[in-house]
């Protein structure tokens, strides 16, 4: 039993990779950059994504507004708040709260139903995914790249991916965040399970 659930779970049912799949893809439509207007020819890559953290110190806002990359603590603490943010929003489908938090660019371009419809995988597998995101509230990122800021029509683009080492299989994510007036707001999510 423990077998079968594993393989339809993570790659062995057509029926569910076509699903996964699906996700992933609706998943980069949602976490496409800031939308209308941008142009995504003319992007020189230099900074990682962060999520808005109610932690952050003068130095962090400084940072944003001169383009420089906050501190890995607080690189960190974005993931761990968008993480968590994306669990409790699994665990309840209400995404009411991380939709709020996002930048004014991803909500003039989705709305919340569109984000709810694009992560219906997650909540109905919400039994075997909530475990494996919880388990990243205790561990650290492992960056990759490291992250960076990367500039698009003269905004200021934070790039955080990486991955958590979470068991049975790593926690993918790919999260961008937006400066907006000196503050970080969150303008991608992609979140794999592989």
């Amino acid at each position: 039993m423990k077998k079968t659930l594993f393989g339809v779970l993570f790659g062995k049912s057509n029926l569910l990779n076509g699903a996964i799949a699906v996700t992933i893809i609706a998943s980069i439509a949602l976490g496409c950059t800031c939308g209308k207007g941008l142009d995504l020819g003319n992007i020189s890559q230099s900074g990682n994504s962060s999520s808005t953290s109610s932690n952050s110190s003068s130095d962090d806002t400084t940072s944003a507004s001169n383009g420089e990359v906050p501190s890995g603590s607080t690189c960190q603490a974005m993931v761990h708040e968008l993480t968590s943010d994306f669990a409790r929003a699994v665990d309840t489908n209400d995404w009411s709260d991380i939709y709020e938090k996002a930048s004014t660019d991803f909500q003039n371009t989705y709305t919340e139903d569109q984000m709810r419809n694009a992560f219906k995988v997650f909540v109905d597998k919400k039994r075997v995914v909530k475990p494996v995101l919880d388990k990243t509230d205790s561990m650290s990122p492992d960056f990759s790249p490291s992250p960076y800021i990367r500039t698009e029509k003269g905004l200021s683009i934070l790039v955080l991916n990486g991955k958590f080492a979470t068991k049975p299989v790593p926690l993918n994510f790919e999260y961008e965040f937006v400066n907006r007036s000196g503050e970080w707001k969150m303008l991608k999510l992609i979140v794999k399970l592989v």
